[in-house]
C-alpha cells in the first residue's frame, strides 16, 4: 500500500510538472508580445533577447493610435466622432467576430438539433454534404463567395465577413453530436404537456446542448478573429478594415516597426481572452461531455 501511494504522489507530483512546463511554454508567446509592446527598440532588436524591458516606454503605443485617424463609428450613413483608427478597426473587428458568434450559434443549434432529432426524408443527404463540406478549403468556394457578395451589394463591409462563416459545417457537425445524447422521452413529454417546437427547443433543449454552444462560441469567435484571407479579400475601404488589416496596412506604409506590431498584437489579444475567459466553464464542459459520449 506504501508503494502505490507513493507511486501515485509521484505521479501527481510529474503530472504537475509537466502542466506548469506546458502552460508556461504556451503562455511565453503572450508574454514576449506584452513586454515588446513596451520595450524600446534597442531591447527589441537587441543581439541577445531581453527578457524584461530595460525600460518601460509608451512609444510603441502612440504609434499604434496615432499614425491614422477615422470615424469611431458609421451607422446609417451618419459618422461617429474621429479618434485614432486603431481603435476603429478594433470596433469592426469585436462587432465581425461577435456578430458571427451569435449567429453561427444560432443556427448551428437549429440545424444540429433538427438532423440529431428529426425524422425528414433527405436528411442522411444533408448531414452527409455538411460533413463533405467540412473538408474542403476556403479557396475553393472564394469565387462563388465574391459573386455572391457583390449581388448582394455587400463588398467591401463587414457583413461580407460575417455571412460565409455562419454556415459552418463544423458547428452544424459539433452541435449534433451534442443533441443526439437528449433523451427523446424529454421531447415527448414537452409536446405532451403542449409545448410548441420553438418553446421545447429554448427550454428544453438549448438548456441540455449549452456545454456543446459555450464550446462553439469559444471557436467561431476566434476563426472568425483570425481569418485574415477573408478579410484582405473582402475589405478595401479603411475605415471598414479589421485590426489585423488596419496593423498589416501601417507596417507596410513605413519601415519594419517590430514595437508597433507588438502593441497590435497585444491590442488584439485581449478581445479573445475576455470571450475565453467568459466562456471557459461551457467550453470545458463541452470538451469533458464530447469525450465521454456515447
Amino acid at each position: 500500500m506504501k508503494i502505490k501511494n507513493g507511486s501515485s504522489l509521484g505521479y501527481r507530483i510529474f503530472s504537475w510538472v509537466m502542466l506548469i512546463l506546458l502552460a508556461l511554454f504556451f503562455l511565453f508567446p503572450l508574454y514576449w508580445i506584452v513586454t515588446g509592446a513596451f520595450k524600446p527598440a534597442t531591447d527589441i532588436y537587441a543581439r541577445k533577447p531581453v527578457m524584461w524591458p530595460s525600460e518601460w516606454v509608451m512609444k510603441n503605443w502612440q504609434n499604434l493610435f496615432a499614425k491614422r485617424t477615422a470615424p469611431l463609428f458609421h451607422i446609417f450613413g451618419v459618422d461617429g466622432p474621429t479618434g485614432p483608427a486603431a481603435f476603429r478597426w478594433l470596433i469592426n473587428t469585436v462587432f465581425m467576430a461577435v456578430m458571427a458568434m451569435l449567429l453561427t450559434c444560432a443556427t448551428a443549434a437549429m440545424s444540429g438539433y433538427s438532423l440529431a432529432k428529426k425524422r425528414f426524408r433527405g436528411r442522411v443527404l444533408v448531414f452527409s454534404l455538411i460533413i463533405a463540406a467540412m473538408a474542403l478549403p476556403k479557396q475553393v468556394v472564394l469565387i462563388p463567395l465574391l459573386k455572391e457578395m457583390s449581388v448582394l451589394k455587400l463588398m467591401n463591409s463587414i457583413w461580407a465577413v460575417i455571412l460565409p462563416t455562419v454556415g459552418w459545417p463544423f458547428g452544424v457537425f459539433l452541435i449534433k453530436q451534442f443533441a443526439e445524447s437528449i433523451p427523446g422521452e424529454i421531447l415527448e413529454a414537452a409536446r405532451i404537456d403542449g409545448a410548441s417546437e420553438m418553446k421545447t427547443f429554448t427550454t428544453v433543449v438549448f438548456p441540455m446542448i449549452k456545454p456543446g454552444i459555450g464550446a462553439l462560441a469559444i471557436f467561431t469567435f476566434i476563426n472568425s478573429w483570425n481569418d485574415y484571407f477573408l478579410q484582405l479579400i473582402m475589405l478595401s475601404s479603411k475605415e471598414n478594415y479589421t485590426i489585423s488589416l488596419g496593423i498589416a496596412t501601417l507596417q507596410a506604409e513605413t519601415s519594419v516597426d517590430m514595437g508597433l506590431l507588438m502593441a497590435g498584437a497585444a491590442l488584439a489579444s485581449i478581445p479573445i481572452i475576455i470571450v475565453f475567459l467568459i466562456f471557459q466553464k461551457y467550453f470545458t464542459k463541452g470538451i469533458t461531455m464530447g469525450a465521454v459520449k456515447g
